[in-house]
């Protein structure tokens, strides 16, 4: 959904509202552009409690900058049904169960990376009710953060979208600190050729615990090459 779609959106959270649900509205709140993001929380606050006025509607608000027991409090009100919406940043990501709760409503969706946003929706759908999660981003997006909102409409499966975050990403540095980003290997891809891995981690295992110092006749070219290669080659790399 993008922004003009807005208002439908509401009227669609307070119909679910009206049946007795409850509905999440998450927004990002990002280190590299916090102030900002905490400014766009408190709007975007504001106007939520402008489309669902008290005493007819009842809102919580939870976010990293609350004192704990704050957050916590507002967190149990929800939780409890005190209040059936609740304006959020990730700190519910994980943790919170309402399965009372089948709408949530992601502001700036293409802010979210796919593993954030897959977390996000897990915290809809865990009560017999069919349940909703409505990514809203702004018009214009880029491509990558229109492929990431595509996978999320194509599937639930975690398994799935991790891969694709994989691909969408890259995988970093095996035995590095870097998370994302072109990865170094040259003679295959993590994602495409993963059985191809497995089953070659599966054979230098077995030899491994069958001749671990590659003694065996059979196994003297490999380990002639082994010698050759010592120091010249980072294996980590070329997996």
């Amino acid at each position: 959904r993008f922004e003009k779609d807005r208002s439908k959106v509401m009227e669609f959270i307070r119909d679910e509202v009206a049946k007795g649900r409850q509905a999440y509205i998450i927004y990002p709140l990002i280190e590299e552009s916090a102030k900002l993001d905490y400014e766009n929380l408190m709007k975007g606050y504001e106007e939520v409690k402008a489309f669902f006025p008290e005493p007819k509607y009842w809102i919580s608000m939870v976010h990293g900058r609350q004192p704990a027991a704050q957050k916590e409090t507002n967190m149990q009100r929800f939780v409890q049904g005190d209040t059936q919406i609740m304006v959020a940043t990730t700190v519910i990501e994980v943790g919170v169960n309402v399965p009372n709760a089948t709408v949530m409503l992601i502001e700036s969706a293409e802010k979210f990376g796919l593993s954030q946003l897959h977390q996000l929706r897990g915290r809809v759908g865990r009560g017999a009710e069919k349940s909703y999660c409505i990514l809203l981003t702004s018009p214009g997006i880029g491509r990558d953060a229109s492929e990431r909102m595509k996978i999320m409409t194509q599937t639930t499966s975690g398994f799935e979208i991790a891969e694709k975050d994989l691909l969408l990403r890259g995988p970093g540095e095996i035995e590095g600190t870097r998370q994302s980003g072109a990865h170094q290997f040259k003679l295959a891809s993590i994602v495409e050729d993963r059985q191809l891995l497995v089953q070659a981690s599966q054979q230098a295992a077995q030899l491994i615990e069958k001749d671990p110092t590659l003694l065996a006749p059979e196994n003297q070219s490999l380990l002639h090459f082994l010698r050759q290669q010592k120091g010249m080659v980072n294996w980590g790399k070329i997996s």
